[in-house]
């Protein structure tokens, strides 16, 4: 667990958080697929989402909280590269045998490894919806299925107003992508472990679709946010993946991640 510095600025942010918690919070529902575009009633509930202020990665090590705060101190971003410089190395392997079905069907809520979210009764696309979003609104009915939203993507800058009858103008991207898991050592995992990393919301970000559709299956060396403000943040957030699941990236990805946190 991190320790939180007790400097004036982080006491801010403390009480800004207790008051979102006080106010009832985020709730918290993907891309190698686009969300399927929902029909049903919507507007009949809207969530208190709070002000949606994004979390510094390294004080959200479970990708509870949300979004993807700006990397901006010198003392966190030597804390990032000491924590990127823990993750290993290898070369890419083949993509040979990769199927999206091998790490379970999008996006199920029965991931087997204790993941945050899971076995709570949304499917994780949603909850990713809910975690980011703000003035999150919810289907007749429904506490899970998200039908509209405002979203402060962290890739681009841009402030999306969503709604589910233009899903794919929000995808929910793998940050580090399944088929890069897939060759760097998930091809040898069992289905259980793949599909806790295809719905860990560690791994998940709400983002602009076309943004996303630009990254692909890309590493940090050959795709990176536009938004220059959240690389470091982003090389956290891939490293922290990497680390929990014993992944390996490739040599010019860590020297990219180490880079951008000014190594």
């Amino acid at each position: 667990m991190r320790r939180l510095r007790h400097s004036g600025g982080s006491r801010r942010v403390l009480l800004a958080s207790a008051a979102v918690v006080a106010t009832g919070g985020l709730l918290a529902g993907c891309k190698d697929i686009a969300p399927p575009v929902d029909g049903g009633p919507s507007g009949s509930a809207v969530s208190d989402a709070g002000d949606g202020r994004a979390v510094n990665p390294l004080d959200n090590p479970d990708g509870t909280k949300p979004g993807l705060a700006a990397i901006t101190s010198a003392g966190d971003k030597a804390e990032a590269r000491t924590l990127i410089g823990k993750v290993a190395t290898k070369g890419r392997g083949p993509k040979t045998g990769y199927e999206r079905d091998k790490f379970g069907y999008a996006w199920m809520d029965s991931a087997p490894g204790g993941i945050p979210f899971s076995h709570n009764g949304c499917d994780s696309r949603d909850d990713l919806l809910k975690r980011d979003g703000e003035k999150v609104r919810f289907r007749a009915g429904s506490t899970c299925v998200v039908t509209s939203m405002t979203l402060h993507d962290p890739y681009t800058g841009k402030t999306i107003e969503w709604t589910k009858s233009h899903a794919i103008t929000v995808q929910i991207d793998h940050v580090m992508p399944l088929s890069y898991d897939w060759q760097m050592g998930a091809s040898h995992w069992d289905k259980g472990k793949r599909e806790d990393i295809a719905n860990d919301p560690l791994n998940l970000i709400p983002v602009d679709g076309p943004a996303n559709g630009a990254k692909s299956d890309s590493g940090p060396a050959a795709w990176l946010p536009p938004n220059k403000l959240v690389r470091c943040s982003y090389a956290v957030r891939f490293a922290q993946v990497s680390l929990k699941y014993d992944l390996p990236v490739t040599t010019a990805d860590k020297r990219m991640m180490l880079s951008l946190c000014g190594g």
